[in-house]
């Protein structure tokens, strides 16, 4: 299991994303910044409160579109595909293929 932080900040609800890869899912959490343990991004961020998370199979054929489609709601396009990026490393996930 890979798991990796993101530090956002003001770009993303809450300020910070965490991914979570396995060999059956991928999940994406999505947590509010702890201000009590600093602002900088070099902060201990791992007991953030969490808002919310979503967790898809990577062999449901839709995989892919439900994690850009939550991470667009929770920040922009460039870090919604920052996180995606390092997800197609880790894994790979479920095209639904029409033809």
């Amino acid at each position: 299991m890979a798991t990796k932080t993101f530090k956002i900040g003001e770009y993303a609800s809450g300020g910070i994303i965490t991914a979570e890869t396995s060999k059956t899912s991928v999940t994406i959490i999505n947590k509010e910044w702890d201000y009590s343990k600093g602002t900088n991004r070099s902060s201990d961020q791992s007991n953030a409160k969490e808002l919310h998370r979503i967790e898809v199979g990577i062999q449901d054929a839709e995989s892919e579109r439900k994690l850009t489609n939550y991470l667009n709601d929770i920040t922009t396009h460039y870090y919604s595909e920052q996180v995606m990026d390092w997800v197609r490393s880790k894994v790979k996930l479920s095209k639904n293929l029409f033809w």
